[in-house]
């Protein structure tokens, strides 16, 4: 069990990439807008690297949440297609297995679970779903503010308290057939699927970028919000 008063510690997986700013080599990155909501809500966050020494399920040991955000599109073999080229997959082919790594284990270990965007993809694809690797060029999707529709018994819409909430939407890929074990509570007007939660684990999945606008937006934080008190709890609950 943690010491009372310590903030739930978040794992959040680094996105292992070929070049970085500030850095002669490749390097591990998280967007700084995705801590700091970590941060906002309440969670001390931790960045998880792309390789390990050791198996996903002791990296999470002493950990109260997983979060896995957006980066780079997923290998389409994984869902069993061919490469559009419009797809651009990770720098390293370890980044797609890492992350799929830490979702199974986490869900196995009880641990709360926050996917944003690529992290929403992987989830429905390491489930058994599949992928539209390309939106239409003029797509709202791909870089603008839309509306969501949730279904009122979600998680999601009690976290937000609302069934009806504008997002930031940054994608060109879209989740096709819903893996198993999973149920879709948002979609777009268009019909896009835009969240996803999980049978039987503490989990929520969206498809837009929540930290965009969680500093300035009270239903964006909430989704952290929801997150941390989650992973609050977990973490009073382990020993």
């Amino acid at each position: 069990m943690h010491e009372s008063g310590l903030a739930p510690r978040i794992g959040v997986t680094g996105m292992l990439s070929n070049q970085i700013h500030g850095l002669r080599f490749e390097g591990s990155a998280v967007a700084a807008a995705v801590l700091r909501s970590v941060v906002q809500a309440g969670g001390e966050p931790l960045t998880l690297f792309a390789e390990g020494a050791s198996p996903a399920e002791a990296r999470l040991r002493g950990l109260d949440g997983l979060l896995v955000p957006g980066g780079y599109d997923i290998d389409p073999a994984r869902y069993g297609q061919e490469a559009d080229p419009s797809t651009c997959p990770a720098d390293f082919a370890v980044q797609d297995q890492f992350e799929a790594d830490m979702i199974a284990a986490a869900i196995k270990l009880g641990i709360p679970v926050l996917a944003i965007c690529r992290g929403f993809q992987l989830l429905n694809v390491e489930h058994g779903g599949t992928m539209v690797q390309d939106l239409a060029a003029d797509s709202v999707h791909r870089n603008s503010v839309h509306e969501v529709l949730l279904e009122p018994e979600s998680a999601l819409a009690e976290a937000v308290g609302t069934t009806t909430l504008p997002v930031s939407s940054y994608h060109h890929q879209a989740v096709d057939q819903i893996g198993e074990g999973l149920r879709v509570v948002g979609r777009a007007p268009d019909g896009i699927v835009e969240a996803l939660e999980h049978d039987t684990a503490e989990l929520i999945a969206v498809q837009w970028h929540p930290e965009d606008t969680a500093a300035t937006e009270p239903q964006q934080h909430a989704i952290f919000t929801w997150f941390i008190e989650r992973a609050r709890v977990f973490g009073g609950a382990t020993v």
